[in-house]
């Protein structure tokens, strides 16, 4: 690696990389809040138009479909290429990204097969047109792996707002399709749902296509660092003496053995739903409903911060080589990251853990009235808190360790999530007989513990024999942890005595509690946590004088 400025007077390159990785989450977090908050409300709506089994039906059986063909035949490749060190031979690269293409189609008619003649099918009275639904949920999968080349091309480039964008626009364009029909056309039922999913490819294809073929056109050329100088580069070439590289191939193949197994403990419980038949379609829905309102703040917060930081690492650090082969640059600045990485998301999954058992009632009232805030909603999103906690530490952890890993380290750790797939399956099983829905989510978080801790292990070894302790950030300091112990206690009194259906003024009062409360927990943390604050003003810094060196020059 460069050193931080070369001679020249311009940034270097790891500077380059940070600023990408810290403006790609700052645009993530920005734009994915903004149109998921649209999706949120657009889902307040319609929950008062579509019938529980039509919820269970669309958001879990056929989303499920959907998840899983592009899971299995895009993200081994997306990963692989995304390495360091591998997108060198950029046509031997987008010749490999394709291969995605074809194994899509396969696994999106495998799938609909099963989805059609294997597995229980819903009530045609009460959710008619179901075949029609999957095979338009696995056609949206192919066509969307179609712009997998141009996905990774993007992010290999830093170009950090693309996909942002793109994904952005595609999610409000489907919502805002999804909720016109369901509420003017009910009538319609799944068709409303298929359409609203097939615009949202459109629009995801036809705008990084839209993007590339402009930027090729007119920047493309001029462009020194950008390895397109044709609109024909963006496709595969079969008359190359070599059509793939076997490096980055071995690569993918062992992405893609981690990847089945990934979805299945990303996605477990629905697979529980929809294989174990445990549940009902209504139950299903129910949960669905639950499960997205709890996980807003991963959606919101953690996964950006996952996808920039694995960004980040992998063009950091250099996979599989020793600490001391590496740039001490590099290391040190991975470190620290890491650290204040893990300090971040631990603060944030902490707050959302104790004001979110305070004000899960409340909160599920006034999104969906009784139906929600009745039975088991509740227990669910209170449970979902503590899952959020660990989402947050375990995405953050994941991301350094993917991007560490050495191919022999990614081939054991296929046998390590064989054994989590096998305990997380069978304890959602069990655990969902004897608890009910709530199963589901204490399986998941012993599934995120047994992960985060696999990855604990790796990172001390990693930094074993140096004076890096980037796992520190894994601690809030006493006196955050003693804020949050006042304040859990304090809406908890709240909750018992004035929020529970005592009347608009009682509810205010308990709001206004918690509002409080929170504000003595920031200020804490901003009194307390000076080297997490001194770190992200410096980068912070770090980034104005960047782009003033941008504009002078």
């Amino acid at each position: 690696m460069a050193s931080e400025t070369r001679q020249d007077g311009k940034p270097s390159s790891s500077s380059r990389v940070l600023a990408g990785a810290a403006r790609s989450v700052s645009y993530n977090m920005i734009l994915q809040i903004m149109f998921r908050v649209t999706t949120f409300v657009l889902n307040a709506l319609m929950l008062r138009y579509i019938s529980k089994d039509m919820l269970g039906v669309v958001a879990v059986r056929l989303q499920l479909l959907y998840s899983t063909t592009l899971f299995i035949a895009g993200e081994a490749f997306r990963r692989a290429c995304l390495s360091q060190g591998q997108c060198k031979e950029w046509a031997l690269t987008i010749n490999l990204l394709w291969c995605s293409f074809p194994l899509g189609i396969l696994c999106g008619v495998l799938l609909s097969y099963a989805w059609m003649a294997l597995l229980e099918q819903p009530d045609p009275e009460t959710v008619a047109n179901y075949p029609f639904g999957v095979w338009v949920y696995a056609i949206s999968a192919v066509l969307e792996l179609s712009a997998q080349p141009l996905l990774v091309l993007g992010q290999a480039m830093l170009f950090v707002k693309l996909k942002v964008v793109v994904e952005g626009l595609a999610i409000g364009g489907r919502s805002m399709l999804v909720a016109v029909l369901v509420i003017f056309f009910p009538q319609w039922g799944i068709y409303a749902f298929c359409i609203s999913q097939l615009g949202y490819t459109v629009i995801y294809v036809s705008l990084y296509y839209t993007y590339f073929v402009y930027y090729i056109l007119k920047k493309g050329r001029r462009d020194e660092d950008f390895p397109m100088k044709s609109v024909r580069d963006l496709f595969p070439k079969l008359h190359l003496k070599q059509w793939i590289s076997p490096e980055q191939a071995h690569l993918t193949l062992s992405f893609f053995k981690q990847g089945f197994l990934k979805q299945i403990l990303t996605e477990g419980e629905r697979y529980v739903m929809t294989v174990f038949d445990i549940l009902s379609f209504g139950d299903q829905g129910i949960y669905d409903v639950i499960n997205n309102l709890g996980s807003l703040a991963a959606r919101f917060i953690f996964l950006p911060i996952e996808d920039g930081s694995y960004l980040f690492f992998t063009q950091t650090l250099e996979r599989g080589v020793p600490l001391e082969k590496q740039s001490k640059e590099s290391i040190t600045l991975a470190s620290d990251l890491l650290q204040c990485l893990l300090k971040s998301v631990v603060l944030i999954g902490s707050t959302i853990l104790v004001f979110g058992q305070a004000y899960s009632y409340l909160l599920l009232d006034i999104y969906g009235g009784s139906l929600l805030s009745t039975g088991s909603g509740p227990t669910l999103l209170r449970w979902f808190c503590v899952y959020v906690l660990l989402i947050a530490v375990n995405g953050t952890t994941e991301a350094f360790v993917f991007a560490a890993m050495s191919k022999n380290d990614v081939d054991k750790y296929n046998n390590k999530m064989l054994l989590f797939s096998i305990i997380f399956l069978s304890s959602s099983w069990f655990l969902t007989k004897t608890f009910g829905s709530v199963g589901f989510i204490l399986a998941n978080c012993l599934n995120m513990t047994a992960r985060i801790t696999h990855s604990i292990y790796f990172t001390v070894n990693y930094y074993r024999g140096t004076t890096f302790q980037p796992l520190q950030g894994l601690l809030p300091s006493t006196p955050v942890l003693c804020t949050y112990l006042a304040s859990s206690f304090i809406t908890y009194i709240s909750e018992n005595n004035l929020c529970c259906d005592q009347g608009l003024i009682y509810r205010l009062a308990h709001i206004i509690i918690g509002g409080v409360c929170l504000l003595v927990v920031l200020a804490t943390i901003l009194l307390t946590e000076r080297e997490l604050i001194n770190f992200v003003l410096n980068q912070w810094k770090g980034r104005k004088g960047t782009g003033k060196e941008k504009k002078e020059s």
